[in-house]
């Protein structure tokens, strides 16, 4: 067996209810549940391989690991890793691109039917008895709304974006997509790549599904929600810094739009006393649109298969150019 010293950083991440690949193939491992800021230079420094989900990785603890030969991305995103130091020190970066697709525009869908038909507090009344008090076959508490004829704006329209768009259309909808970079239309109608600004206007239900830079950090502030239907939803299974959450917070509170459904937020964990978790018209799921059995399996059958093909010498989805 190799030498080589394999280490997870948030191995608990990703849950032990599935068959893990055989990572031990690789050296010895290492698997952390977690592992914090104050943690994260001790526990890689004797590392040949590093594997993080949402651990960060900077450049210090970079210079800190002399062993150091490739860092794992536990995910499609991969801001979690300083990516130009990584290069600098001619360490791949290789993330796992597309392996959540469907599990993510599942919850899309699942956060927008609740937001449209609040299944989950009717649910609970009748638990509560109100079902059986009522002097009606039925009730409800707030207008049910369909999605059939509605306009679903889709800001980024990579693989989850489209996936989601064609559920959209399957739904009836009309799809509006915003992409920096013009992707090929998908073979549906009604469907039109427009601005941001127009799809803000124009559209009843919006989907974040670009990537978190520079650029984007905070993109969906008090301007653009400002411009959102009072009857508009916004939905954000992406990153959580992409909203302003003090501007959604003001605009949800104000009845500037109808609500949102968030699946990611700025800082997560989720602090005790982050105002959005207290406000009625906004449902919030602990970051969790990625994760179904099916999709994790395949994002560590990957993980194996990209550190293999870095061993094989032919690295595959590398993020930053080694």
């Amino acid at each position: 067996m190799s030498e080589e010293k394999l280490v997870f950083l948030d191995a608990g991440s990703v849950g032990d209810d599935f068959v893990w690949p055989d990572y031990a193939d690789f050296g010895k491992v290492v698997m952390h549940d977690n592992t914090t800021k104050e943690q994260t230079a001790e526990r890689v420094k004797d590392a040949t391989f590093i594997l993080t989900n949402k651990v960060y990785i900077s450049a210090e603890h970079m210079a800190g690991a002399p062993n150091l030969r490739y860092i794992g991305v536990l995910a499609t995103g991969f801001n979690q890793v300083d990516i130009k130091a990584a290069a600098a020190r001619g360490i791949p970066v290789c993330n796992v691109p597309d392996y959540s697709t469907n599990s993510v525009a599942q919850h899309v869908f699942t956060l927008a039917l609740l937001l449209c038909g609040r299944a989950d507090r009717l649910a609970a009344t009748v638990r509560d008895g109100q079902w059986s008090k009522s002097v009606h076959f039925c009730y409800w508490e707030k207008p049910i709304i369909d999605l059939y004829g509605k306009t679903m704006g889709i800001v980024g329209f990579g693989n989850i974006g489209a996936a989601v768009g064609r559920i959209a259309h399957g739904f009836g909808m009309n799809v509006l997509a915003y992409a920096p970079r013009r992707k090929p239309a998908p073979d549906f109608v009604p469907f039109a790549f427009v601005g941001l600004e127009e799809m803000f206007r124009a559209s009843d239900l919006i989907s974040l599904h670009c990537p978190l830079n520079a650029e984007s950090k905070g993109m969906v502030n008090a301007s653009l929600l400002g411009l959102m239907k009072k009857s508009a939803f916004i939905i954000n299974t992406a990153r959580g810094p992409l909203i302003n959450e003090e501007d959604l917070l003001r605009a949800l509170q104000g009845g500037s739009i109808a609500g949102a459904g968030l699946d990611v937020i700025a800082v997560e964990p989720m602090a005790d006393d982050n105002p959005l978790r207290f406000v009625e018209n906004c449902l919030i799921t602990p970051h969790v649109a990625w994760c179904s059995v099916e999709s994790r399996m395949r994002l560590m059958d990957m993980v194996y298969e990209n550190i293999r093909a870095f061993l094989d010498g032919r690295p595959q989805h590398v993020v930053n150019g080694v």
